[in-house]
């Protein structure tokens, strides 16, 4: 069984070398000393995160991600990313960036919040950046 996988819920994807996009994902979280047992990448539209974020999160915002951890703590990661794609295409334009660099950036977010890191506050903010930006430049880089 795969370690990193990808789905889509309601959406397209549009995203080349996968299978190497899914092997640096495994890399990252053994940079970050995170055993990974399995993570489930979900790719939807607003509406379809929309209705999860009502739902479990009680919030009724549009978002790009949201990270499930379905493991216990101390266990390797078991997880279920559900990512926008409407609104990391909105997100790209808006920042002047790429589709792909947007949705690179959103996917190693998804991953660092598995690892430990949080966005609650500024300090947390500039290190989850950070932390996005090192995995960027490494995986396109390559």
């Amino acid at each position: 069984m795969q370690k990193v996988n990808f789905q889509k819920a309601d959406s397209t994807l549009t995203l080349t070398s996968k299978t190497e996009l899914k092997a640096f994902i495994e890399i990252l979280f053994k940079k970050e000393k995170t055993p990974l047992a399995t993570i489930n990448y979900i790719f939807c539209s607003d509406k379809y995160l929309l209705s999860i974020n009502q739902q479990f999160l009680n919030h009724d915002t549009y978002t790009d991600i949201i990270t499930f951890g379905l493991h216990d703590k101390g266990t390797p990661v078991v997880a279920e990313v559900y990512i926008s794609t409407d609104r990391v295409k909105e997100n790209a334009a808006t920042h002047g960036v790429t589709y792909t660099n947007e949705m690179l950036r959103v996917l190693f977010h998804g991953a660092l919040h598995l690892c430990g890191y949080k966005d609650k506050s500024k300090a947390d903010i500039l290190t989850m950046r950070s932390k996005e930006d090192v995995y960027l430049k490494r995986y396109t880089k390559k």
